[in-house]
C-alpha cells in the first residue's frame, strides 16, 4: 500500500504520517525479500571479528530501536551491551580504547553531526563501526566500516513511523545473522502488520478515551520496554501530551505513587517471559484504580479497562515489539487529530536534528 502525500494547504492533517505508516507492511515484505542477504553478509563478516562488547549510539526514535537490539544481543548472545554516551566524545574529548567493540551507530537521516563525530572517533580508537541508516550515501554510512540500509524508502512526516519498524526488523535480522539464524520468525510480521493497521476505526474509538488526557505513563518490561519508550515519544511529539515511560520495575521504586484513577497508564504486556514479569505490575496497577490501557494477548485486555489485542499466536516474543507499536503509532495519531492538531508538523521539531 503506498503512501498519498498531502498536495498543499487545506489538505488533510496527518495524510503524511497515515500514509506512511500504511506502508509497513510492504516495507517489511522488502527487507525480508530484498535487505536480508545484505544484512546477513554484514552480520558474517562482523562476527568473524568476534567482538567482545557492543555499544550503541543513537537519538530519539532511533535510540529506541537500539534499545531493542541491546535486548536482543544480551538475551539471544549473551554478549554485553551498553548504551553509549556521546558527550564523553564530543564534548569532553574522551578517547576510550575501543579495539574489538562493535559501535552499532542508529541513524534514520545518519545526519547528525554528534552521531557522525562520535562514531568516526570510535573507529579512530579501534572499534569496528556499523551504521544503520535509511540513507546509504549520508555522512555516517560514509565514516563507517559497515553499514545497513533498512530500506524504509523517503520518510516526509516529522514523526518517525516507518523508519524505526524497519529499524527493528533491520536489527533483528542482524543478531541473528551473527549468531548463524536464518531469522525465521520475522516471515510472519508482513501479513500480521497488515492486519493490525486494518483496524484504524476501533483505535479511533480508543483515541476518544484518551482526547482530553493532561498525562500518561507508559511501562513495559523486557522486549517490550522500548515500545514503551517510543509509545511515549510519539505521543509528545504528535499530540504534546506529557508521557513518561516506564520500566514496570522501576515504576514500583516510586513513579507509582503519581498512578491515579484519572491519568492513563498505557501497558505494553509481551506474550513470553516479559509479559509474565510485568504481571506483579499490573495487579498493582489495577489496585489503584488505574485507567489501564493494554496493548497485548487477549486475557490481558480483557482484565484491562480498554486495550488492543494483538495477534501474538505463534509469533516469537522478540519480534513482537514490531507489531506492538502499530496500534500505538495509530493511537497518537487519533489523538493527535482528536485534538485538532496536524501530526504531519509537529511545532518545534526537524527532520535531522542537529545535536552535538
Amino acid at each position: 500500500m503506498s503512501a498519498t502525500y498531502p498536495a498543499g494547504k487545506g489538505e488533510q492533517p496527518g495524510r503524511i504520517m497515515s500514509g506512511e505508516m500504511a506502508e509497513q507492511p510492504e516495507m517489511l515484505r522488502r527487507i525480508l525479500d530484498r535487505g536480508a542477504p545484505a544484512i546477513r553478509a554484514v552480520a558474517a563478516e562482523i562476527a568473524a571479528r568476534k567482538p567482545r562488547f557492543v555499544l550503541l549510539t543513537a537519538r530519539g526514535t532511533s535510540d529506541n530501536a537500539a534499545l531493542y537490539a541491546k535486548y536482543l544481543l544480551e538475551i539471544t548472545l549473551g554478549m554485553p551491551c551498553g548504551l553509549a554516551s556521546m558527550s564523553t566524545t564530543t564534548a569532553y574529548g574522551a578517547k576510550p580504547d575501543l579495539k574489538d567493540v562493535l559501535v552499532i551507530t542508529v541513524s534514520q537521516s545518519g545526519g547528525s553531526p554528534d552521531l557522525v563525530a562520535s562514531t568516526r572517533a570510535a573507529r579512530e580508537a579501534g572499534a569496528v563501526t556499523l551504521a544503520v541508516t535509511n540513507s546509504p550515501d549520508s555522512p555516517l554510512a560514509a565514516v563507517s566500516e559497515y553499514h545497513i540500509d533498512i530500506l524504509a524508502g523517503p520518510e516526509k512526516a516529522l514523526p518517525a513511523t516507518k523508519t524505526y519498524t524497519a529499524s527493528l526488523l533491520s536489527l533483528y535480522l542482524f543478531v541473528e545473522g551473527l549468531r548463524g539464524g536464518d531469522g525465521a520468525a520475522a516471515a510472519i510480521l508482513p501479513e500480521l502488520a497488515e492486519a493490525i493497521l486494518a483496524r484504524k476505526d476501533e483505535v479511533k474509538a480508543l483515541a476518544s478515551r484518551y482526547r482530553f488526557a493532561e498525562r500518561m505513563v507508559i511501562t513495559s518490561r523486557g522486549y517490550g520496554y522500548p515500545t514503551a519508550k517510543e509509545a511515549a515519544l510519539k505521543l509528545m511529539e504528535t499530540s504534546y501530551i506529557p508521557a513518561l515511560s516506564y520500566s514496570g520495575a522501576d515504576l514500583l521504586h516510586g513513579p507509582l505513587a503519581m498512578v491515579d484513577n484519572i491519568s492513563p497508564v498505557i501497558a505494553v504486556v509481551t506474550d513470553g517471559r516479559g509479559g509474565k514479569a510485568l504481571q506483579p505490575v499490573l495487579d498493582r496497577l489495577r489496585g489503584r484504580g488505574a485507567d489501564l490501557f493494554v496493548v497485548g494477548p487477549k486475557a490481558q485486555v480483557e482484565a484491562a479497562s480498554a486495550g488492543f489485542v494483538l495477534p501474538t499466536a505463534g509469533v516469537a516474543e522478540e519480534v513482537q515489539p514490531i507489531l506492538e507499536i502499530l496500534p500505538l503509532q495509530m493511537l497518537a495519531y487519533e489523538v493527535t487529530i482528536a485534538r485538532g492538531q496536524d501530526p504531519d508538523a509537529p511545532r518545534a521539531l526537524a527532520k535531522v536534528t542537529e545535536t552535538r
